[in-house]
């Protein structure tokens, strides 16, 4: 079972869902770091958690989930673009035991979704957690709140593959849909009957029918999520010239050339004095310099 992200409809009910497998461009994400168990598999929910919310939005440009905290763990971080890439990474401190998300962020945890499109504004939204939430329920209650749509997310990561089923109620405006009002409560006790066994195993479609085999559901074409970073020596070039000259002389001064790893890939990106030089006199970085894995 290869990496699929499922759309589907019911047709006689204002229901929508999403249901996705991340195997392999999940292994990439963990391939890059030596994550603790517990992250590598929180890092795997919040991959599937993005790639269900991204294919319910229609925009081109990318959609960033962030973990901030002032525990153990100090930020999770999931990119997904319109395009079915993602890319992810996490900061930490020391040796993390296997606890809840509370506890890994301590007090002060919050919930950051940022919609990032290719053309107009970004738009970010910020919410806290309580106690005893996890990451379905935190993004629950996130679009209950801030966009007024009813949704139900179910999760499961065994820490080499990260899986996810989401519905949401559509409002009843008419048309498709309008005729089964009793029907948003009655696909949520079927979806609640799923086990983390279930979502981890079995393909999507076929999790669908054994869920949802009495209900008239549309499938459609479904998409395939991939690893892919967005990282560049250009990008890392502008993120130089925001850090400002002065800085970046400093470290070349102690070190004779400044290096800088992305976290989200592993790539190294080497600049000299020559390359910094040019830089900030307005010619951009060059094609040569390096790019390590």
């Amino acid at each position: 079972m290869h990496d699929i992200l499922e759309r589907f409809l019911f047709d006689h009910a204002a229901v929508r869902g999403e249901s996705v497998v991340l195997r392999d461009s999940y292994a990439e994400v963990l391939a890059r770091h030596p994550y603790p168990p517990v992250l590598a598999r929180l890092l795997g929910e919040l991959l599937a958690a993005g790639q269900l919310l991204e294919a319910t939005l229609k925009f081109d440009g990318t959609m960033i989930l962030q973990l901030h905290g002032k525990g153990q763990l100090k930020m999770a971080v999931v990119e997904i673009t319109s395009q079915k890439t993602l890319r992810a990474t996490a900061r930490w401190e020391g040796e993390i035991p296997d606890v809840s998300l509370a506890e890994l962020l301590g007090q002060g945890g919050r919930f950051v979704i940022t919609i990032d499109p290719d053309q107009g504004e970004p738009y970010q939204g910020i919410v806290g957690f309580e106690k005893g939430e996890s990451v379905a329920t935190i993004i629950e209650h996130y679009m209950q709140r801030s966009a007024q749509i009813d949704t139900r997310l179910w999760l499961a990561c065994d820490g080499k593959i990260a899986s996810g089923l989401m519905l949401q109620r559509m409002p009843l405006e008419g048309g498709s849909g309008a005729e089964d009002e009793d029907a948003w409560p009655r696909v949520q006790k079927l979806a609640e009957t799923t086990t983390s066994e279930e979502l981890l195993t079995l393909p999507p479609r076929d999790l669908l029918h054994r869920l949802f085999h009495q209900e008239p559901v549309r499938m459609f074409d479904p998409a395939t999520p991939v690893f892919k970073c967005t990282c560049s020596r250009e990008r890392v070039g502008s993120m130089m010239e925001m850090v400002g000259r002065e800085e970046i002389d400093s470290v070349l001064a102690e070190r004779g050339q400044v290096e800088i790893v992305c976290d989200f890939c592993g790539k190294h990106y080497h600049f000299d004095k020559v390359d910094v030089a040019q830089l900030f006199a307005g010619q951009g970085v060059q094609a040569g310099g390096s790019a390590l894995q």
